[in-house]
């Protein structure tokens, strides 16, 4: 399971965003003790430049057409703070069930829930969160920025094919 949540999250690198409530959720929870957080602006992934291409399933992946893509990243992880990791899932999923979210992926094992979703449209994806929940651990990962669908598509099809 580590295995796809990795490949998932090197796929999710490589898109879109989550604009202000994902800002709004790093910022009201980023500073309670507890609380893993980390940012990255638009301005870090302009100064990335060309990233090197990396191995998924014996295929070169080249993510920089991506990178340049993103203008912010935001992860919290909570799993000293139960509470805030309750309050930190239940922020998430009130802002996903806004309706505008698609639900792409979402994998159960032994209470571990795994749930990946965009926002956008059949030209561009324009948000993409990674929600996590284990016993009392929530992670939260978010992308701004914007993707073409087609690009996603392609990088999918290579990395995911055999």
């Amino acid at each position: 399971m580590k295995k796809i949540v990795t490949l998932l999250v090197l796929f999710a690198m490589s898109v879109a965003a989550f604009a202000q409530s994902g800002r709004e959720i790093y910022n009201k929870y980023s500073d309670l003790p507890g609380v893993e957080a980390v940012y990255i602006s638009q301005s870090m992934f302009r100064l990335i430049g060309r990233v090197p291409d990396i191995e998924v399933n014996d295929k070169d992946v080249n993510l920089s057409t991506f990178i340049k893509t993103l203008s912010g990243f935001y992860m919290i992880n909570c799993e000293k703070n139960k509470a805030a990791a309750k309050d930190i899932y239940d922020d998430v999923k009130k802002y996903i069930g806004s309706g505008k979210y698609e639900l792409l992926m979402e994998s159960k094992d032994d209470g571990d829930i795994v749930r990946i979703y965009s926002l956008g449209d059949e030209k561009t994806i324009e948000s993409f969160v990674m929600l996590e929940r284990d016993d009392d651990e929530t992670t939260f990962i978010c992308f701004d920025g914007k993707m073409a669908r087609k690009e996603v598509e392609n990088l999918l099809g290579s990395t995911l094919a055999h």
